[in-house]
């Protein structure tokens, strides 16, 4: 799946309703920004709104209010990972066995490492110190999980007994800490790294060496 990338303003001026989509922008970049910088707690929509150089009715006709604005970004994200999501449930073991045995990343992880880095000043922002606490845990839940239960024999995936439901959720809790520290350092690694990263700690093995 190619990543979805917002629009530019120079994109959008060929949109039928150009005005709107362009003030549309700029709110929700405004608002990336405003939480990078003072956090989400300390904004307001005036804030917003100044940093858009949009009016307060203007910044109504998109969105009832801070929140809203927030949890639209949020929506939207997991919206498009979705099918990622869907595409690693359909992965059998021996896709990951060839994968583990060559030392090679599935590709669907690449293409999740990929969405994720386009759309990386909006996760600094919503998973920074200052952001919405929330999100992580949605994040989590839609992606990580999922990561974790494709590595899973089928008969687990199946009919997981209480083990298997805390193996699956500490797993995913420790995928979400990989992808949150690969955020806040700046995504210095590639997406091919972090997918062998992410696919190589789930198969270390007691006494093994922690490496690549």
């Amino acid at each position: 799946m190619e990543a979805i990338q917002e629009q530019t303003p120079e994109q959008v001026t060929t949109s039928p309703d150009r005005r709107s989509v362009r003030s549309e922008y700029a709110i929700r970049h405004a608002c990336i920004d405003l939480m990078s910088e003072y956090g989400l707690d300390v904004i307001t929509v005036g804030d917003v709104c100044k940093r858009a150089d949009v009016t307060r009715g203007t910044f109504y006709n998109h969105y009832k209010d801070k929140d809203a604005l927030v949890r639209s970004l949020e929506d939207e994200l997991l919206l498009d990972l979705r099918s990622i999501q869907q595409r690693m449930g359909q992965l059998d073991l021996g896709d990951l066995a060839v994968a583990v045995a060559s030392d090679e990343p599935l590709d669907i992880l690449v293409e999740l490492f990929d969405y994720l880095r386009s759309k990386g000043s909006f996760l600094r922002a919503v998973m920074g110190e200052h952001g919405d606490i929330t999100f992580a845990p949605r994040l989590r839940d839609a992606v990580c999980t999922t990561i974790v239960r494709t590595m899973l024999h089928e008969k687990y995936r199946e009919n997981p007994s209480e083990f298997v439901n805390y193996y699956v959720a500490f797993f995913a809790s420790a995928y979400l800490g990989i992808i949150n520290r690969w955020i806040n350092t700046g995504m210095k690694e590639s997406s091919k790294e972090m997918a062998r990263i992410a696919q190589r700690l789930l198969f270390i093995k007691p006494g093994e060496p922690i490496e690549l």
